[in-house]
């Protein structure tokens, strides 16, 4: 006897509410309904595990399938099944007062049952893209008798005897004119690889299982062998390089977390690498937006992350702001500190070898979470120009003695680009100094955290005094040039350079270095790479000229030879040794290039 109704909601249509409102990739609406037929498989099994389903639990599998010329996809499953009371419970009791009520109480999954697993709205994304929909289910209980419930998106429903001889579920959705899209099968295996890549429950589309059903985060770390890890990572990134380690993941107080979250060889793409590690709910996928989740400084790792207490939308496509959320984001900070820790305290070797790909991950975190800098400062490493390795307190024990200047600050020098500033770091190793590298696209930040955290400690560029003023010591050297000749000497440049922005200066420097050597100052220096790199709140800055130091050198042979020099030629040898700074600064080219070309030429036939 067929049975007609209502579903049971105060307002005329509620299916345009949630195609257009609550769902806004249609595709989701078969993680739904895939979902719901897993859970239902699962029920089935839990029951026959305790003794309550006494029958033959059989085959366990869920089945999709797509019928084109008759407008059809399928999901049948042998699980627990329902009967006609509880396709009235859990299918037409939507009973909300209206549409308004609807949005408000599930725009924000406010009843954590309608999530993963309940028939209820996730079953009703199938009206996104059908214009019927029929369910026919037979009940595990014994005595049940199998049932149909045909709805046509409206409201109406339609309950009726079916013939159906084994338990489970079928859905079959009648696709609508405008989603012919789901009609095509490999629109169907994408949206399966997609989401349903791992459910626990075999999937099968076209007579082949899509999934597998006991990916390795769900099993215990022991259990597992490197190659395990490795074979999984590829699964999931088939054409990435092999990763440097990785972390499993493993929790079940105060929240339950299970994932593996690998590091991969990035060098500094930052932007490209993003958005790789994927969130499941029981093994269903959510998004691979998770930016609340894991820190923002380890976006850039790779991986899976399985939590049901993480809260979403009703449509999971968005996290939730959530105090669950923030335990988690602090677990996972908490776990890569200590697995790095771990591996440079059992080998330095292979953590000193990995560093390129890893300071990346250590440096944003020191400079994005103050307890993250707490564990890392201990194994954070500085790379000085002869590629050795240093922690901070080893780097500050072994520059002690040599680089501490007359106020007793301690200057570590520094090279953006160790061959463009090769002068200017074998000036300053000539006088014993020792300097690091900071090449990457971070270090501008990380070099002045380092000054804001580490006690009487200042860093400087090489090229940004000449090496003598690098530490200051109360060391004087003399000058060969009176003043007279200082000031004679001064204009002489200023007029071979008649450059604005190069302010010229006469020291007396040692006669080994440079005659001439420009340097621009280390503040202007560092607001400009800070501007270049979104800090400091000096974007500004990054539209200035350059404001050079050009320091004569007054012990230099050639600047006493110039004093010497014939009144045309003083400029003209001025300038030279100008251009030859210039050169070493990589600041030479176009005219003025094929100008000191010419000139030297000039000056090499003479002699």
């Amino acid at each position: 006897m067929e049975e007609r109704g209502n579903i049971s909601i105060h307002t005329e249509n509620i299916f345009p509410i949630i195609k257009k409102f609550l769902y806004s990739d249609h595709e989701i609406f078969l993680r739904e309904l895939v979902s719901n037929a897993v859970d239902a498989t699962q029920k089935i099994k839990r029951l026959g595990a305790i003794g309550e389903y006494t029958g033959d639990v059989g085959e366990l599998k869920v089945v999709v399938s797509v019928d084109k010329e008759a407008r059809t996809i399928t999901i049948a499953d042998s699980g627990i099944g329902m009967t006609a009371e509880e396709i009235k419970k859990y299918i037409n009791q939507i009973a909300f007062s209206g549409a308004t009520e609807f949005v408000e109480r599930y725009k924000d999954a406010g009843d954590k049952n309608q999530i993963i697993g309940q028939f209820g709205l996730g079953f009703y994304s199938a009206f996104m893209v059908a214009e019927k929909v029929e369910l026919v289910t037979k009940s595990y209980q014994d005595g049940a008798a199998p049932a149909r419930w045909i709805c046509d998106g409206s409201t109406e429903f339609a309950i009726e005897a079916a013939e159906r001889e084994s338990r489970g579920t079928t859905v079959i959705l009648h696709v609508a004119q405008d989603s012919d899209e789901f009609l095509e099968a490999a629109r169907i295996r994408t949206i399966l690889n997609k989401y349903c890549k791992f459910l626990p429950v075999p999937v099968e589309f076209e007579g082949e299982t899509i999934n597998n059903p006991n990916p390795i985060w769900t099993k215990q770390p022991s259990e597992l062998t490197d190659e395990d890890y490795k074979n999984f990572y590829k699964e999931l990134y088939p054409f990435s390089e092999a990763p440097l380690f990785w972390i499993h993941l493993n929790v079940d107080y105060p929240f339950n977390l299970t994932g593996i979250l690998y590091f991969p060889k990035i060098k500094n793409e930052f932007e490209m690498q993003r958005n790789k590690i994927q969130l499941y709910s029981r093994q269903v996928f959510i998004t691979d937006e998770v930016k609340d989740v894991v820190p923002e400084f380890l976006m850039l790792l790779h991986g899976v992350i399985d939590s049901p207490d993480i809260p979403l939308n009703v449509s999971r496509s968005f996290l939730q702001a959530d105090t669950n959320v923030k335990k988690i984001n602090t677990y996972i900070t908490k776990k890569v500190a200590d697995k790095l820790n771990d591996i440079f305290k059992k080998d330095r070797a292979i953590f000193e070898t990995n560093w390129s790909d890893i300071s990346v991950f250590v440096k944003y975190g020191m400079l994005s979470d103050d307890k993250f800098y707490e564990k890392a400062k201990d194994f954070v490493l500085l790379q000085n120009t002869e590629d050795k390795f240093y922690t901070i307190e080893e780097y500050k024990a072994q520059t002690q003695a040599g680089q501490t200047d007359k106020n007793e600050q301690l200057v570590l020098l520094y090279t953006t680009d160790a061959d463009k500033q090769h002068a200017y770091v074998e000036a300053a190793k000539n006088r014993g100094y020792d300097v690091l590298k900071f090449d990457t696209v971070i270090d501008s930040h990380f070099i002045g955290m380092l000054e804001q955290k580490l006690e009487k400690t200042t860093l400087k560029r090489v090229d940004s005094e000449t090496a003598g003023k690098l530490i200051e010591k109360d060391e004087l050297q003399e000058s060969v040039l009176n003043d007279e000749e200082k000031e004679s000497i001064k204009k002489i440049y200023e007029q071979a350079i008649s450059n604005q922005h190069m302010q010229v200066e006469v020291a007396p420097l040692s006669p080994d270095d440079a005659p001439v050597v420009i340097t621009l100052p280390e503040f202007m220096r560092r607001m400009k790479d800070m501007s270049r790199t979104g800090g400091g709140g000096m974007m500004f800055m990054g539209d200035m000229p350059d404001t050079y130091n050009v320091t004569i050198n007054a012990n230099h042979s050639i600047n006493q030879r110039i004093l010497k020099a014939k009144e045309d030629n003083k400029e003209r040898i001025a300038r030279q040794a100008f251009d030859l700074a210039l050169l070493s600064q990589n600041m030479l080219s176009g005219s003025a290039l094929t100008a000191f070309v010419k000139r030297s030429v000039e000056l090499i036939d003479k002699e």
